[in-house]
């Protein structure tokens, strides 16, 4: 028996991604993939830098919103503006780490570019969270609502963002198919669980997050400073890796520990300064 199917706009995803190499001479400095119309994904060379970041820009009817600005010396500007057309800006990010942050300088005093730091006071300020990080937020683009989760954890001003339209999350550097590196453990487990409550009410096409680091091989990663991953994992998670990630934090009852799963790994760190 068929049942009803959530309203969602679809789209598509590459089969594989440039990464950065094997002759950076001959590798774009930007990936641009149009999932639908008004949804797209940028990726980062690593020939720029090793993080080969993945960035999101989603247009509504009124604004533009660009997720995370790139890492290293990068004018995200240039390839931001040739998508949007004429509509007004507003950058955000999914927190702060420097590879998320890097590319804010090129926004600086632009005309028609609203830049949200990466502050929890910013990120309250902007998206209406007025009890961090319990309660979310939202932003509207113009027939586009944009929920904004908090999930600190991994940074302390970590944001997830749900569009509405598309069923996809952004999950940033909480989860995505490589190392999840964790500074506030008790944090991130909460945040976890507040994203396990949102998306059951809420219909996931997809996750994305900020970076690929798995290999396409099970339980096999590329190492930091990778930049040329001609074997990597698909981009794409879905919410059954969400419930995996959870099931495996409850397991370990607050005691921080590395745990290795299929697509990703569990990597408390202690707290960058």
């Amino acid at each position: 028996m068929l049942t009803a199917q959530p309203n969602l706009e679809p789209g598509t995803l590459p089969t594989s991604w440039i990464t950065g190499g094997p002759n950076c001479l001959e590798v774009p400095s930007w990936q641009v993939h149009q999932y639908n119309p008004t949804f797209f994904i940028l990726r980062e060379s690593g020939c720029i830098n090793y993080e080969k970041p993945f960035l999101y820009l989603i247009l509504g009817k009124d604004r533009a919103l660009l997720i995370d600005t790139g890492a290293g010396p990068v004018d995200t500007t240039a390839v931001t503006h040739k998508l949007i057309a004429k509509l007004p800006l507003t950058v955000v990010h999914s927190h702060g780490h420097g590879d998320h942050v890097q590319g804010d300088k090129t926004f600086t005093d632009m005309p028609d570019v609203t830049l949200i730091a990466a502050t929890v006071d910013a990120e309250q300020k902007a998206f209406g969270i007025a009890n961090w990080p319990d309660q979310p937020g939202s932003i509207d683009l113009g027939d586009r609502i944009i929920d904004v989760i908090a999930i600190p954890g991994h940074q302390s001003a970590h944001v997830a963002y749900y569009d509405r339209k598309t069923g996809i999350l952004l999950t940033g550097d909480h989860l995505y198919p490589g190392r999840l590196y964790i500074a506030d453990f008790p944090a991130y487990v909460a945040s976890t669980r507040r994203l396990v409550e949102f998306t059951g009410s809420h219909p996931v096409a997809h996750i994305l997050g900020c970076h690929i680091e798995q290999s396409s091989t099970p339980y096999v990663d590329y190492p930091t400073g990778t930049a040329y991953q001609p074997h990597e994992h698909s981009l794409e998670l879905g919410r059954a890796h969400l419930l995996e990630l959870m099931a495996a934090l409850d397991a370990l009852h607050g005691t921080p520990a590395k745990v290795f799963l299929r697509d990703l790994t569990i990597y408390p760190v202690p707290p960058r300064k």
